[in-house]
């Protein structure tokens, strides 16, 4: 079975955004091209947070990268210095791009280019990649594992919920410097699960919200292409919020899949105004049903040093963004 990520260096990842027309001569913010390795971008973040001394939320940027791979992408910091690009850090370099009066963010990013080493393959395999370059691709727009991590879906499932001490459990699951910061917390605070978790960074814990509507989309579109595997049209699906309305879905088997899904995870839609944190009260959004690989090339076949008797290619491609590699490179062997 194909095997990615054996390496950091197997999935390397180059942020496509344009931030030309905000780059000035002057400014309070600071642009950087950010490259790391083995690091979230929020986890690098607050590396580079700690050792400048300036808060997390002085630093913007368009888009989360993986962390087991190479990336880079651009980063702004309110009241920064061009200094920083001197200072070393492992497995994260900074190399500065000017200044600006805007930050970073989500709305800068147009796509990502992706340098994948596929392993563990047998000439079939390759021969099906091999087939596909120069073609338009379309794929199942699925949110990638790396949405959900080990239980970010479970977390922000809680947190709709109003579980907010099963939602933290769910987080020390986990082992790092902000669980221990939450364990010292709750010790000195006991029961005090929602400012246990707001001392996590802001986007992080917006992810957990995020996450549980990413893992309901890919439940509901999973089951309804299996009722309709002959429909290739791109419609825009629905991300459940609390703006959410069942009768705002016109197709008759799609809304059949979301009332099911609502109701099997007894949810209303109105659960995602959180009175007792706001800031992740989500409205909900929509997300296409495919997207388009742009650009394949299949750069190298070679022998896979790290898988016996098998081989390894060197693909590149381009994606829109908040599209999935690890659904792309999945869909090559479907």
């Amino acid at each position: 079975m194909h095997k990615i990520k054996q390496l950091p260096e197997d999935f390397i990842v180059k942020e496509v955004s344009d931030i030309n027309n905000k780059i000035q001569n002057n400014g309070q913010y600071i642009y950087f091209l950010l490259k790391k390795t083995n690091y979230t971008t929020i986890d690098a973040l607050q590396i580079l947070s700690n050792r400048f001394k300036i808060p997390l939320k002085n630093f913007g940027f368009a888009g989360n990268k993986d962390k087991n791979a190479v990336t880079e992408q651009k980063i702004s910091i309110f009241r920064g210095s061009k200094r920083f690009e001197k200072y070393k850090f492992k497995n994260i370099e900074l190399r500065y791009l000017g200044n600006g009066k805007e930050p970073i963010s989500l709305g800068d990013l147009e796509g990502n280019e992706f340098e994948i080493t596929i392993r563990d393959l047998n000439e079939k395999e390759i021969k099906r990649i091999q087939c596909l370059q120069n073609k338009t691709i379309k794929i199942l727009n699925l949110f990638g594992p790396q949405r959900f991590s080990r239980n970010n879906h479970l977390v922000g499932k809680a947190i709709i919920k109003r579980n907010f001490k099963r939602a933290v459990e769910l987080i020390l699951e986990n082992n790092g410097f902000i669980e221990d910061k939450i364990k010292d917390y709750l010790a000195k605070n006991k029961n005090n699960y929602v400012e246990a978790i707001r001392l996590i960074p802001l986007k992080t814990r917006k992810l957990f919200v995020h996450s549980y509507q990413s893992f309901l989309f890919n439940k509901i579109i999973e089951e309804y292409l299996k009722h309709s595997k002959n429909s290739q049209k791109n419609i825009k699906i629905p991300l459940i919020g609390f703006d959410f309305e069942l009768d705002s879905v016109k197709n008759a088997p799609l809304k059949n899949m979301f009332k099911r899904a609502i109701e099997k995870e007894r949810l209303n839609p109105r659960e995602f105004i959180i009175s007792q944190m706001p800031e992740l009260t989500s409205e909900g959004s929509f997300r296409d049903l495919f997207f388009e690989m742009k650009d394949l090339k299949l750069l190298e076949i070679n022998d896979d040093e790290l898988n016996r008797n098998k081989k390894k290619v060197k693909i590149s491609f381009t994606l829109p963004k908040s599209c999935y590699a690890t659904v792309a490179v999945e869909f090559f062997f479907q």
